[in-house]
């Protein structure tokens, strides 16, 4: 009981701190632009505690999920130091900092990642199984072949191979497979929607003489491969897209409640050391950190990327703005659309709960 409560807690502080960091970017440049910020709120109303410094009231509020920044005249241009009275070049810069600082976070969480001693499994890659028909028997691929690398890059082990697959869904690598003392380079494309049960590419797979290594990376190449890690990241989430709109199947969505779920399940397994939590949180809170800036960047009103739109839109009209009054209805009616939307994934994530599903697969 203790260790779930922990576990929630833990997530609150961290998801807390995400958001916080995504509204520190919105109010360091609308400082920067001399935009009056009226608040700085840690969680949401109703307020427990303020103190003002010069413009900007600092406040803790009741509700401890996130935060706010709160500016003068966000739709409306009339009051001096007003937001909606600057430029479209200050008014894009502002309200894309949120949605930037996640980015540049889940870039520096990933490096910090890199830069951990981990043990890395490593050993041959084998091939057990071709399914007839599949992408792999098509290239030639026998079972007892050895897969050396997938698109120039060394395989330590079949997650490095699956990781490559899920990667390139619909793409065409190049695969270097070891046959005896023969080896050879085979074109394989990796399918969308493959039939259930057989993959992408039509494998089974297994990683024979395995060993770990422990292995790091220097902190001056470790951003290079945060920022690759990023990049991927954002592929893996295409793809999934990709998936669903070629027919498949639709991507696993979840509230803050599955993903205190997922937070809670992981960092109770008990064969973890306490390194293993710490490599988890990090990983999850980058994952964490780089959705929230996806998701704010999407020109849904109310969001981040709704606001931006309207600026957009103002600056192909070469500054004929929409009305505040019809812009505030809007971002309403997207807000609104945003909690309904946030209630039922969240009776959704409930009842998965109560039935007792885990999602993690166990």
């Amino acid at each position: 009981m203790l260790a779930g409560l922990s576990a929630i807690l833990g997530f609150v502080a961290i998801l807390t701190g995400l958001i916080l960091i995504h509204e520190a970017g919105h109010f360091f440049v609308a400082k920067l632009a001399k935009v009056k910020v009226l608040e700085f709120g840690l969680g949401f109303p109703p307020r427990l505690w303020g103190i003002r410094y010069g413009d900007t009231l600092y406040s803790i509020n009741a509700i401890p999920l996130g935060g706010f920044v709160r500016m003068l005249g966000e739709e409306d241009p009339s009051e001096p130091g007003s937001l909606a009275g600057r430029g479209t070049g200050i008014r894009f810069l502002v309200m894309v900092a949120g949605p930037f600082m996640n980015l540049i976070l889940t870039v520096l969480l990933f490096s910090v990642l890199f830069m951990i001693p981990q043990d890395v499994p490593v050993g041959q890659v084998a091939i057990q199984e071709v399914v007839p028909g599949s992408p792999a028997e098509q290239a030639g691929i026998l079972a007892g072949d050895t897969i050396i690398a997938v698109d120039g890059q060394d395989l330590d082990s079949d997650i490095d191979l699956r990781y490559s697959i899920a990667l390139n869904l619909g793409k065409e690598m190049t695969w270097l497979i070891e046959r005896g003392r023969e080896r050879f380079s085979v074109e394989i494309t990796a399918r969308l929607n493959p039939p259930e049960g057989e993959g992408a590419t039509g494998i089974l797979v297994t990683t024979l003489n395995v060993h770990f290594e422990k292995r790091s990376e220097p902190f001056w190449s470790a951003p290079i491969r945060g920022l690759e890690r990023t990049g991927q990241v954002l592929v893996l989430v295409r793809n999934e897209f990709a998936k669903w709109a070629s027919g498949g199947s639709s991507p696993e969505v979840m509230g803050p409640i599955g993903m205190a779920q997922v937070f809670g399940e992981v960092v109770q397994v008990e064969e973890f050391r306490f390194i293993d939590r710490v490599i988890t949180v990090i990983n999850l809170s980058a994952v964490i950190s780089l959705s929230l800036a996806i998701f704010n960047i999407l020109p849904i009103p109310a969001l981040d990327g709704g606001r931006i739109m309207f600026v957009v839109i103002e600056w192909v009209r070469r500054g004929k703005r929409i009305s505040p009054q019809r812009e505030g209805i809007v971002h309403l009616m997207g807000f609104v659309m945003l909690i309904s939307l946030a209630l039922l994934i969240s009776l959704v994530d409930l009842g998965r709960i109560f039935r007792g599903e885990s999602l993690l697969g166990g």
